[in-house]
């Protein structure tokens, strides 16, 4: 379920005492403070039992391990979840899986055989639940029978997407992890957009490594991929892309794949992968 530090926690968050994960860091990382705090949680223990939802804060024990190096301000203090929360502190099993949101069948196909390779080495796929490459990944993990984590950019209330609700649902029943750092809405449509952007960071921060299927350059289409490529980088994360140069040149689907190998990252083979599973 929850602690009682990580319920506070939630509740001020609820009640705008928090706003951001900065305001948190810098003034609020203080356990006396928590336990000494008194504030009204019986309301939201209710709907968070009502709802099946669990929490998990940076001062339980439980709560997965950051890398110490990362920037206070990307650090996450506290999740909402369902499922299995141990699974973001198996981070050298933990590959995310990254790309566009209309994969044409062909890289689709292509996806499928990378993932299927990974999960049946015992490797858990990390993604974001969107519609195209994610859900491909989430679920070919099911079809395995594998567990699969999928981190969101909204509140576990007001869920996003939509369509792949069923899909969370599946995931769960795996044994998996649907997973959240929203507590409220967004307030605008800046908030909305930047929460993507936030989400694309937390998939690489619980991974080992990130494999990026397909993704346009910057300005030509999708740029969530683009995102999570940069913070893996910055986390010094293996980052892997899916390309080939006699087929996949042209094609503006593969336009950051090959930016992003000529600027040094490792084009994904079927001999290193097995670099990705040891």
């Amino acid at each position: 379920m929850y602690s009682k530090v990580a319920i506070k926690i939630y509740s001020a968050i609820k009640h705008g005492k928090i706003k951001t994960r900065k305001e948190f860091w810098e003034s609020y990382f203080d356990i006396n403070y928590w336990k000494n705090l008194d504030i009204a949680t019986e309301n939201d223990a209710v709907y968070l039992n009502e709802n099946k939802f669990n929490l998990i804060c940076i001062f339980d024990n439980e709560f997965p391990k950051i890398n110490e190096n990362l920037k206070q301000s990307d650090k996450p203090f506290l999740f909402v979840y369902v499922g299995d929360i141990a699974l973001l502190g198996k981070i050298n099993h933990n590959i995310a899986v990254i790309g566009v949101l209309n994969p044409s069948e062909n890289i689709a196909r292509r996806e499928k055989e990378i993932v299927q390779i990974l999960i049946t080495n015992n490797q858990n796929i990390v993604s974001g639940l969107a519609i195209g490459c994610d859900s491909i990944a989430h679920k070919v993990c099911i079809q395995y029978g594998k567990k699969t984590i999928a981190f969101l950019p909204s509140t576990l209330e007001n869920f996003y997407p939509k369509v792949n609700k069923n899909l969370a649902n599946e995931i769960i029943l795996n044994g998996g992890l649907i997973v959240t750092e929203y507590v409220l809405e967004s307030k605008n449509k800046y908030d909305s957009v930047n929460r993507f952007v936030e989400r694309d960071r937390l998939q690489v921060m619980f991974a080992k490594a990130v494999v990026l299927i397909a993704s346009f350059r910057k300005g030509e289409g999708d740029s969530g991929s683009r995102h999570a490529m940069l913070k893996a980088k910055q986390y010094g994360l293996q980052r892997y892309a899916m390309y080939n140069e006699k087929t996949d040149n042209e094609d503006k689907m593969f336009g950051l794949n090959k930016d992003l190998i000529e600027s040094g990252v490792t084009i994904l083979t079927q001999s290193n992968i097995k670099d990705l599973i040891n």
